[in-house]
Order: C-alpha cells, then structure tokens, then sequence
C-alpha cells in the first residue's frame, strides 16, 4: 500500500517535516539544495525570530527560545549537496491540561478527523503532528531557499492586510522592499499601515480579553521571478503554490491579482494589456497576479490569503464527549494566539520560497552545484 503520510512537499528540491508539539523536537530535512551554498545560520535564526511565540502581547504565551541546531548537509559553512536537517527543540511543555480533555472534541480542531484517519494513536497534545508549530520547520526550510533565490535576486515580502475587518486598501510601491521590510518589522501586527496599527492591536486585545480570536488576510508579493517558470493543468505555479499555502493550519483561502474580484468584472475590465517597458515586455497593470496558465510572465507574483481565527478559545462550547457518546460542553484551558496573522507572515513567506526554487532547480533555471 502506498504511504499517504504526505509529511514531504516538492519534486527535486524536497522538504520532509517532522515532530510534534510537544514532542521533544521540530524538525525539517531539505534534500535537493544545490552544493556550494554559503548558508547564513543568522539569517535562518532571524526568520524563526518572526514565527516565535511569545513575542508580542498579541500572541501565544508560550516562551519558546526555537534555537536552530544543524545536524548534517552543511560543511565548512556551505551546503554539501547532501540532506540538511535542522531542528528546534521543544521546552515551554505542559501538556497538563491537554489530558482533561482529550475525550472532548474540542470545535473546529481535528480530534474528530484525527480520530477517525489515525484510531485514536494521533498525539493529542498541542494537536500533535496538527500544530501551528511545525510551522517552524517550514521556515528554517524557507530560510534555506530564500538563500538560494537571492543569488538570483528573486524577492519574497508578505504583511499583514487585515485583521478582522480593519484593512489596508493602500496601494505600496514594492520596489524599495527593503523600506517596506523596515515598515513591517516595526509593526507589532506587521502591517505597513501605520494609520490603522493600533486599531489592530486593539481589536486582537479585546477579543482576547473577552476569551475569543480574530482571523485576517496576509498579501505576499513576488519580484524578478523570471517569465516561463511553471506548468500547465496540475502541475502549474498556482497549483504548487497553493498546495503549498494550504499546507499551513489556518488558512482558508487564497486568490492570486483580481481573484475574486474577477467575478465582478467584465473581460475589458480585467484583461492585462501588454506594453513595452524599453525593451522588456510588461503588462500596463496586474490583475492576473503575474501567472497566466499556470506560467509566470515575469510580472511580480501577487497572491492574498485568508486566515481563520484560532480554533482554541477560552468560551463555554457544545461539544460530544467521544468516550461517553454524549453532548456537553467544553471551556478550553492553555495558551493560544489571538490572532495567528503576525506570526503566519513569515511562514508564508518561507513556503512561498520553497515552492520556488523547486520549480526553479526542476526547470534547470538552477544548477545542481553552484559557482562560487
């Protein structure tokens, strides 16, 4: 029988993620990346520094140092073309609390699902394999590949476009990301609206005072990823990058240029004329999100994502005790976002990477070792 575990994403630059919640570690093994790489283990902390819980008052608790330790794949400070595997180990535990409930399907989490797929072997703490937090592992991976995709000056940025229904409708001139980045860092909800910040923060603090959460949208952008680079029918960039998003807990939508919008427009109205920018071919505006039957044309990638709200909230829940066959209710106890949108930047961000540079090594765009 084939294995559908599916813990592995990508063809020839593959990521295989493993651990738990609370488990003794995180983890990701990232097979493909060219030799010769000369890898920043800085850079690689920085972008876990993001993901963190704990960092702001408008996030988890839970006091996670998510130190990165290299087990193989790297000699000398470059990549050896070999497997790398990165992990972070698990200490802020206290699955105490996880034991009261575990015959309690707690709403909108995946103890019903996970019973049913797995027969009540699945890790219930912290939700397991299901956690938010092996999110971790895709940004180390994330962290690798955007190494990667800066030697060939492809730029990945994502911020916060709304947390509730407070959003950003300010067009950004992306082509100073640097600035942006600054903008975004200096934003506790790394939104680039300085205007409606607080009104955010304010809005993921009342819901958490009243023992609820918010959901919200993250906008990511693309720049200098090179006409050609994808596949038509299934295996197309859009197909890949939302496979690839919606391999990240809580999301729930995604919509690349117009998206939805399209709905609502007319062909005139939505069509990208084509132009000449010197001797480059453009098109005058980006409604088709820079990918048109599943290829990039070599306008920036633009794609919007819609984020849940935590499942995990402190309010009294109907629910069905599962060992008992009987309704009751449920009034979670722990620690949980608010609101999981500041946090989830950088994980959309990293597998926006991943997904790159393995259509990128796929189409031969990137060679297997590197000259340096």
């Amino acid at each position: 029988m084939k294995n559908l575990a599916a813990n592995s994403l990508g063809q020839n630059f593959v990521i295989t993620s493993f651990g738990e919640s609370h488990g003794k570690v995180i983890g990701i093994i990232v097979d493909g990346t060219p030799a010769g790489l000369e890898l920043d283990i800085d850079f690689i902390q920085s972008e876990l520094n993001m993901r963190r819980p704990g960092q702001s008052k408008v996030t988890t608790s839970r006091k996670e140092k998510d130190q990165v330790e290299v087990l193989s794949g790297i000699f000398k400070g470059k990549t050896t073309g070999a497997p790398i595997c990165l992990i972070i180990r698990n200490e802020d535990i206290n699955s105490s609390k996880y034991e009261k409930f575990k015959d309690l399907l707690r709403p909108s989490q995946v103890d019903y699902s996970a019973l049913k797929r797995y027969g009540g072997f699945a890790d219930y703490r912290g939700s397991g394999r299901f956690s938010g937090r092996n999110t971790a592992g895709f940004v180390m991976a994330g962290a690798i590949a955007k190494q990667l995709l800066k030697k060939y000056k492809i730029e990945i940025f994502a911020y916060t476009k709304s947390i509730g229904t407070i959003y950003d409708d300010k067009n950004y001139d992306f082509e100073d990301l640097v600035l942006l980045l600054k903008r975004r860092e200096e934003s506790t909800v790394r939104t680039l609206n300085k205007d409606n910040e607080a009104e955010m923060i304010n809005l993921i603090q009342n819901v958490k005072g009243s023992k609820d959460s918010i959901g919200g949208t993250i906008k990511c952008i693309v720049k200098n990823v090179p006409a050609g680079i994808g596949n038509p029918i299934f295996n197309s960039l859009e197909s890949s990058l939302s496979h690839a998003i919606f391999s990240i807990p809580a999301i729930k939508g995604i919509e690349f240029g117009a998206g939805f919008k399209a709905a609502e427009m007319k062909g005139s109205e939505h069509n990208d004329p084509w132009i000449l920018k010197g001797d480059q071919i453009q098109t005058s505006k980006n409604d088709c999100g820079g990918i048109i039957g599943g290829i990039s044309i070599g306008m920036p990638i633009e794609f919007t994502l819609a984020i849940k709200p935590t499942a995990t909230i402190g309010k009294i829940q109907d629910t069905v005790n599962v060992k008992a066959r009987e309704e009751t209710t449920v009034e979670m106890e722990g620690r949980h976002d608010p609101c999981i949108v500041p946090r989830a930047v950088v994980v959309v961000e990293a597998m926006t990477a991943i997904v790159l540079v393995d259509h990128l090594i796929t189409q031969g765009y990137i060679k297997p070792v590197l000259n340096t």
